[in-house]
């Protein structure tokens, strides 16, 4: 491994469907987020991130935020806008683990 992981992190990210989900919907940016002005090559928008989850801002800000401190999601900050994309290195690092422990 490249770098060390935040297993406890991921983890706990990870326990909540919502993040789940917001993971799932991450890798086919094409399939759910179609609509976004920006290239898809950015991320995906926080604003499109909360509608498609149907939640607050606030409450889709700090699922991002737990995402992030795993390692699970990367930020990129355009203009106003940050736009989120999964962190495929960890994700692959964190299932190898998984495979290596259970």
């Amino acid at each position: 491994m490249t770098n060390t992981i935040d297993i406890d992190a991921i983890h706990k990210a990870l326990a909540n469907p919502v993040r789940r989900q917001i993971l799932s919907w991450l890798k086919e940016p094409d399939a759910h987020f179609s609509d976004q002005l920006h290239p898809l090559t950015f991320g995906v928008c926080a604003s499109l991130i909360d509608k498609q989850t149907g939640l607050s801002q606030s409450t889709v800000s700090g699922h991002l935020a737990i995402l992030q401190k795993a390692g699970l999601v990367t930020v990129q900050r355009v203009g106003q806008w940050n736009f989120f994309k999964r962190n495929e290195e960890v994700i692959q690092q964190f299932i190898e683990h998984e495979r290596n422990t259970l």
